[in-house]
């Protein structure tokens, strides 16, 4: 990931100097060896072609130094893999969620559907309703199977690797101010390889540039007339 960074910033050129100033400095982590797993057929996801068609969220506990637990819930764009809002509280309901989501719809719009688990919070009557109110269709995992669910579980371990396991939280101010700092960097600053090493906020604009066609004249007479 660094030498993405280190290139886009003008900094190096070739990935062996990358390589050997990441030696020199001792940055070098030491990978846990993986157990090599039965063979299963992958499961192929439908993936959406463009921005905020659909969503996914799940939950990440943490704690903080006193010890006692709070909730993050996460939302992601799976298709610009922008992390749209990271929700963090002692306690998060159903009626909570779709709060969230209702302040999320004001300021990007309404997705097509969100991929969920089968937990309390999202198979509860707030959420059935509110997806009802809105015409989201709610796309409910197999239990047991978070691969069917495998962005959002994919953003939930970089959360926990780049930040949550980083810091020691005192407060649950000071929970809500780091991981939205760390939100932000993730959106702005770290360049993604599914994104060809773009960030999600690059993507985006990218895309939008691309796909954004003028209208004709005939259009723009139309809507004159109107």
């Amino acid at each position: 990931m660094l030498h993405p960074i280190l290139r886009r910033e003008g900094l190096v050129i070739n990935h062996k100097r990358t390589s050997r100033i990441y030696r020199e400095q001792n940055l070098t982590i030491k990978l846990r060896k993986r157990t090599k797993r039965v063979s299963v057929n992958r499961l192929e996801l439908a993936e959406p072609i463009r921005p905020n068609q659909h969503w996914a969220m799940d939950f990440v506990q943490d704690g903080l130094w006193s010890g006692r637990k709070f909730k993050t819930l996460p939302i992601i764009d799976i298709f610009s893999k922008e992390s749209l809002a990271i929700e963090i509280d002692f306690s998060i309901n159903g009626l909570r969620v779709t709060r969230v989501l209702d302040w999320l719809i004001l300021t990007r719009g309404c997705p097509e559907a969100i991929t969920i688990d089968n937990g309390p919070e999202f198979a509860g009557q707030a959420m059935d309703a509110w997806a009802y109110q809105h015409g989201v269709k709610l796309n409910f995992i197999t239990p047991g199977k978070p691969i069917e669910n495998a962005f959002i579980e994919s953003f939930n371990g970089r959360l926990r690797h780049e930040c949550l396991n980083q810091h020691y939280f005192g407060t649950l101010q000071e929970a809500k101010d780091t991981i939205e700092q760390w939100r932000i960097n993730y959106n702005t600053f770290r360049p993604h390889s599914s994104l060809n090493g773009q960030t999600p906020d690059a993507f985006v604009k990218a895309w939008k540039e691309e796909n954004q066609q003028p209208k004709n004249q005939e259009t723009l007479l139309e809507g004159c007339t109107a």
